[in-house]
């Protein structure tokens, strides 16, 4: 857990210094999503994004860190397969 708020801190604070404020302990990227709630593929989140099962409102696109996918960190799906 210490490196996760490790990297929460780094990343807000750049994000901060480029004008841009996201509370990172609600918004994670694919992967962590995947882990936090044990989906073992992130085609499967990806998917969910671009079928809009993720509302489009709960994705952003962090453009200075490489374009990384972000989504709230929240339950989406009550019954999940998890091989997409």
């Amino acid at each position: 857990m210490q490196r996760a708020d490790i990297a929460i801190k780094e990343t807000s604070e750049y994000l901060l210094q480029q004008g841009i404020t996201i509370d990172m302990t609600e918004w994670v990227t694919v992967n962590e999503y995947c882990r936090r709630f044990g989906i073992e593929n992130t085609e499967t989140v990806m998917q969910w994004i671009e079928q809009g099962i993720v509302p489009e409102e709960d994705t952003t696109v962090i453009k200075e860190y490489n374009h990384v996918q972000m989504l709230r960190a929240r339950l989406y799906l009550k019954s999940v397969t998890h091989d997409a």
